[in-house]
């Protein structure tokens, strides 16, 4: 019956219009390779630092995955019935993340260090730059009972050494803590508002002081520990002028303490670990509006282009899998949006999707029998160069314009001529040089390589 519906009284196939729907992107060739690369030395980096491959199902039980939802998150989630079973597409890396640690607990070895790179879907509203269906890369280190602060001064290391393989130069990893936050609430008495507060600051570089303002007036915080707020998060300097700052305010719960001195030994091993002063800061502003950070929080911003927003953030939780097992799991990880950020980045023409083909090479036959042509190809390949054969019967000039189209750098011919003299024509398509070669697939790699 669905078929039938698609063809009309005359017999006529009816076409439908070819389109996505929104908020899923679709690339070109050029900018799927671009996009490629970039999920590929995001990986690298992640391996360069010891952490495990993992890939979780998209789809999940519903009740696995609505454990802690609710609010905001429970309305975008994607969800359905298939027979008897309430399924749900999986809205983040981190709650599948919990669920396999809680159920693989016994065959784990803690700390354990994962990276996941993998789609998740959100039933948001539909905008430009924003997806319900997108790309997050994120790592966590995950402890048996307790974890380490150092591990929170590993974190921005990796940071920093993935946007300088991505090319970025100018950016700064902003870092904070939230017990300094929450110890700040308690001393003027606002520690049960503290979620709420921190939400509100969380917004301030998006939507400006005057709004924070409102919005805590809104919650019912006076105007004295509003300002005394405003003051505290703007403590301006260097690093240490600012941890220095902090200490002088000499607050003395246990909790703005404590943050404090993890903040002190997570810059100490910050700069241990290689990152230079210039690539972060202390920055009281950053809060992390999810409320199961505990610890140290980080964003990361491109200096050049704040609009953008943060491109890299994350933090530490206290207990990862406390839905789904009574063992106390603490961890530290962080969240690229890869989607998001290869959108943005090209709508500001900062991507150079050049390349147009896998291949490093075309082989051009101009020959009825195809037996060398796909000789060499395997041949080519053997020795570590992606190798294409052009197939169809066309023009020679033809064949060239589809290498150039596609800005492939090198085309071997193959006639008659060489084939009988055992020789092949190497063409460089950016420089045009030629060379005649021996039929010998190492000699040719070492002249394409």
């Amino acid at each position: 019956m669905f078929a039938k519906n698609f063809i009309n009284e005359g017999g006529k196939i009816m076409k439908i219009e070819p389109r996505t729907l929104p908020g899923f992107m679709e690339l070109l060739p050029n900018e799927q390779i671009l996009f490629e690369q970039m999920k590929e030395k995001i990986e690298k980096t992640y391996q360069k630092f010891g952490f495990l491959p993992l890939d979780t199902p998209v789809l999940e039980l519903s009740e696995i995955l609505l454990a802690k939802a609710g609010g905001e998150t429970e309305k975008q989630i994607y969800r359905f019935q298939k027979g008897d079973t309430d399924l749900a597409m999986r809205f983040d890396l981190t709650v599948p993340l919990a669920k396999y640690v809680a159920k693989n607990y016994g065959n784990l070895s803690f700390p354990f260090r994962r990276y996941q790179i993998g789609k998740v879907y959100r039933g948001e509203k539909a905008q430009k730059g924003r997806f319900r269906e997108f790309y997050q890369c994120d790592i966590d280190i995950i402890g048996d009972g307790e974890l380490g602060i150092i591990n929170d001064a590993e974190i921005p290391s990796v940071i920093y050494t993935l946007m300088k393989e991505l090319g970025f130069g100018d950016f700064t990893i902003c870092i904070n803590n939230r017990k300094i936050l929450n110890g700040l609430f308690e001393s003027i008495d606002q520690k049960e508002n503290a979620i709420q507060i921190m939400r509100c600051i969380d917004k301030i570089e998006k939507i400006g002081k005057d709004k924070v303002k409102e919005e805590l007036q809104n919650i019912g915080i006076n105007e004295n520990q509003i300002d005394q707020m405003l003051e505290f998060i703007q403590i301006s300097g260097t690093t240490d002028e600012k941890l220095e700052k902090l200490e002088n305010l000499n607050i003395q719960n246990n909790s703005f303490k404590e943050g404090l001195n993890e903040l002190k030994e997570v810059v100490k091993y910050i700069r241990v670990f290689g990152v230079p002063d210039t690539n972060f800061k202390v920055d009281l502003t950053i809060a992390r509006g999810l409320d199961y950070y505990t610890g140290t929080v980080y964003e990361t911003f491109l200096n050049k282009y704040k609009e953008l927003g943060s491109i890299c953030s994350g933090g530490r939780y206290e207990n990862l899998a406390q839905y789904y097992t009574d063992k106390k799991l603490p961890g530290v990880g962080i969240s690229i949006g890869l989607t998001r950020l290869f959108y943005k980045l090209n709508e500001l023409s900062l991507l150079n999707a050049k390349k147009y083909s896998m291949a490093d090479v075309l082989i051009i036959p101009m020959v009825d029998d195809m037996t060398k042509p796909i000789e060499l190809a395997t041949a080519l390949r053997k020795n570590g160069i992606n190798t294409e054969i052009y197939l169809n019967d066309k023009k020679l000039k033809v064949k060239f314009k589809y290498a150039d189209k596609l800005k492939i750098p090198h085309v071997i011919v193959l006639g008659e001529d060489e084939i009988n003299e055992n020789k092949v024509k190497l063409k460089n398509m950016e420089t045009g040089e030629e060379k005649l070669l021996d039929f010998n697939a190492n000699e040719i790699a070492k002249n394409i390589k």
